[in-house]
């Protein structure tokens, strides 16, 4: 299990935010427009994550994306250059 420090001797649980944004993914995949599901995933990851967060979930999707839901991978692939600061 790969893990990311968010605070001086603690760890943050990637396998856990993997788990958060797949419930975000499935909120959002509900929408008509794939796209804009893919915008909206990102955006509020972008609006709700703090960077450390956002940085280990993407350093996930570059490792591979163990866990992560299809449209979870292509939001965070796609605006990769936005949610890791």
């Amino acid at each position: 299990m790969s893990n990311a420090s968010h605070a001086p001797g603690a760890e943050m649980d990637v396998d856990n935010l993997v788990r958060m944004a797949n419930r975000i993914g499935e909120f959002f995949a509900s929408m008509p427009d794939g796209d804009a599901a893919r915008d909206d995933i990102a955006q509020h990851l972008r609006r709700f994550w703090e960077p450390r967060m956002r940085r280990a979930i993407v350093a996930r999707v570059d490792g591979g994306g163990d866990g992560l839901s299809e449209i979870v991978l292509d939001a965070i692939r796609r605006h990769r250059a936005e949610l890791a600061p």
